[in-house]
């Protein structure tokens, strides 16, 4: 049976950034509300942020945000104390704008360097139903 990819996962790990962005509660709300309007994605919930406390081991506390989309999810978790937030923008959509998504979270963080990981999700995601 013939099949077409499923969608697209970008995540995101950004380094250097301002830790008072980062601790922002406000602008991760801002974020998570704001990315799927400006890619043309329909959110099915209010995004859902909450504080992550320091675990003692290697995450020292920060942020950790979520907003269910018609086409899958956009998630952020930020990590002041290290300068680091970590995004994922995972959609059923293909052709996501990976500069332009880039680009925001680095002007609203403020962030030094990204490094940038792609999949395409579904590779074998069936065309038609199967049942």
């Amino acid at each position: 049976m013939e099949s077409c990819n499923f969608g697209e996962h970008l995540m995101l790990d950004g380094y250097g950034g301002d830790p008072v962005k980062l601790n922002d509660r406000d602008l991760v709300m801002c974020a998570l509300v704001d990315m799927p309007h400006k890619l043309g994605m329909k959110r099915l919930s209010d995004p859902i942020i909450k504080e992550a406390p320091d675990n003692n081991i290697k995450d020292p506390g920060g942020w950790s945000g979520v907003v269910i989309i018609a086409e899958s999810h956009i998630s952020v978790h930020t990590f002041p104390k290290r300068k680091f937030v970590s995004v994922d923008v995972y959609t059923c959509r293909n052709g996501l704008d990976r500069k332009f998504i880039k680009n925001y979270f680095k002007k609203i963080f403020k962030l030094d360097d990204i490094e940038e990981n792609f999949v395409k999700r579904g590779t074998r995601y069936p065309d038609k139903n199967l049942c």
